[in-house]
């Protein structure tokens, strides 16, 4: 009966981005329409699907939007990549780094469930801090964000609740970016008894503290989400967030689609654009180009993501057995053979910048912007490079294979052309996303092009890629070096000033071994209606719903 009724609220309140609204409201008048859905935010996830609304899983951008707009974690990251109180009020650190204490808002309540007495969300407390984020570490729970906690935190009584607003968290040793970590979707704080009343299930029947609750679920179809009408935030004014009234998520998996739909005016937002539009809609320097700046708006933002091409160093491995990738000298020859300014005009319209500078990417604390340790494009240096591997003019060396998906095919087929310039053999492999991604995991892929976006505010994030001590992931290149690790676990507790010339040194470090080839710095395009205000995200691409008004 309660999804029955779910549906018929949907039919009248709700609008599918695909179909049209005379379609949905017959009997309505215009008037009524527009005033509901100026109310109601609709958006796209150009991946088909939606794996999971269960935080412990928010292992994909589109989880982490999601869980986003449903719970809460103890600390927020802003757009600037400050850590700002969120559930947690304030919180203190012993002088030895090893204990961490949060004091807790009071007036938090979890949504309105049947799993509560009388159906009404009771208040939230430092008890619902310790089960979730024990859950996470349980192995029993298999959260694809147990690494988080693992080998870090205390392995006797980590998490306590002190009081019912007093949280801590007791570590094994110190680890600086705790803070940062815990900003992670992962770490949002959920009510014991719907996680327990449904189990696996927990997946299509979350129960949080966010902005918007869960209303309904037709998985592939669409979500809807409503507002919650007891969130604890409040905007400067003093009226209480979210300003919308619902969240409604297509999920047409084609981002040609998702653009035409964008452009009729279905769906609200859309992040970044389908290649096939880019030359139509911007500028060779990534701006809207006139005929589309009237009809709708295009935000830059920096994206904490860096775009690469890695390599398996790992020469314990069969599969690495007589290639030539082994070689150190041959992996520099390969990043002096790229140009990736090139890659960053015709590719990407000029929004990304070349990643010269190695593997933290821009506005990361920890990137030099004057770093001299990287690969620019000089192709005489690669065929030097390549003579003194003992492969002159690329003469002898054995094919490599660099496999992509699909939607990167471009790029890499750019590259192997420049890399065949310069002698070598290169063929290009095609695979399903998904299957890369278990690939990189077994160690099963020689080259493979992919990302890092950032997981949280601290360039240990993308260094933590290189840490010999780490499985893949997130070390898929099972890159090794005693120094390295060295420097890594004396970073864990070091003042940031400190910490950050530690990083820098690590960058250098690693890229002198080259077991990547940074590509390109990303930048985030979103696109949104001329109507939408309010809307913002920060660097690592989670957007932000709770202050978008629509007129």
């Amino acid at each position: 009966m309660r999804y029955a009724l779910v549906k018929s609220y949907l039919s009248i309140l709700l609008i599918l981005p695909a179909l049209s609204a005379s379609l949905i409201l017959t009997g309505c008048s215009g008037n009524r329409h527009r005033e509901q859905d100026n109310k109601t935010f609709h958006l796209n996830f150009s991946s088909g699907t939606l794996e999971s609304m269960d935080p412990a899983f928010a292992k994909d951008l589109y989880c982490m939007w999601t869980d986003h707009m449903l719970y809460n974690t103890l600390v927020e990251t802003n757009t600037d990549l400050h850590i700002i109180p969120s559930l947690a009020k304030s919180w203190d650190i012993s002088e030895d780094g090893l204990l961490y204490t949060f004091h807790l808002r009071t007036d938090v309540y979890f949504h309105d469930a049947p799993e509560f007495p009388q159906g009404k969300g009771r208040k939230m407390t430092a008890a619902d801090v310790v089960y979730s984020f024990n859950r996470i570490a349980d192995p029993a729970t298999a959260s694809t964000g147990a690494w988080i906690f693992n080998g870090r935190i205390d392995t006797l009584h980590p998490f306590t609740a002190v009081d019912d607003s007093t949280f801590r968290v007791k570590l094994l040793v110190p680890f600086h970016p705790l803070i940062e970590i815990l900003t992670m979707p992962y770490c949002s704080i959920l009510p014991h008894e719907v996680v327990e009343k449904w189990g696996k299930d927990f997946r299509a029947h979350p129960c949080g503290t966010g902005p918007f609750q869960f209303k309904y679920w037709d998985e592939g179809n669409i979500l809807a989400m409503e507002r919650n009408p007891h969130y604890w935030e409040k905007d400067n004014l003093g009226h209480r967030l979210p300003y919308l009234d619902a969240v409604t998520i297509s999920f047409v998996d084609s981002k040609a689609t998702e653009f035409l739909l964008f452009r009729q005016g279905k769906i609200d937002f859309i992040n970044n654009i389908d290649g096939s539009f880019k030359d139509n809609v911007l500028s060779k320097d990534g701006k809207l180009k006139k005929e589309f700046a009237s009809k709708f708006n295009l935000t830059e933002e920096t994206y904490l993501n860096t775009e690469y091409i890695g390599i398996l160093v790992d020469s314990a491995n069969p599969l690495t057995k007589g290639s030539p990738l082994l070689n150190p000298l041959v992996r520099q020859a390969i990043n002096y053979g790229i140009d990736r300014q090139k890659i960053c005009t015709y590719f990407k319209n000029g929004v990304t910048t070349p990643a010269t500078k190695g593997f933290i990417p821009e506005s990361m604390p920890g990137h030099n912007p004057n770093a001299t340790w990287g690969y620019h494009y000089d192709p005489q240096k690669a065929l030097e490079l390549l003579k003194k591997a003992g492969y002159p003019n690329g003469k002898g060396m054995p094919p490599i294979t660099i496999t992509t998906q699909d939607v990167w095919s471009d790029i890499v087929n750019f590259i192997a052309t420049e890399l065949q310039e310069l002698g070598m053999t290169v063929q290009v492999d095609i695979m399903q996303p998904n299957i890369i991604r278990q690939q990189m995991s077994r160690s099963g892929l020689a080259a493979f092009r992919a990302q890092w976006i950032a997981d949280y505010p601290d360039a240990e994030t993308y260094l933590v890629f290189f840490n010999g001590q780490s499985p893949a992931p997130p070390n898929y290149t099972r890159f090794k070096n005693a120094t390295f690790d060295k420097w890594y676990n004396e970073s864990l507790n070091q003042p940031d000033t400190i910490r950050w010339k530690t990083y820098e040194r690590m960058d250098s470090l690693v890229m002198s071994y080259a077991p990547v080839i940074p590509l390109y710095y990303d930048r985030m395009l979103h696109f949104t209606q001329k109507n939408v205000h309010g809307f913002s995200s920060t660097p690592m691409n989670i957007i932000e719903l709770k202050r978008v008004q629509k007129d």
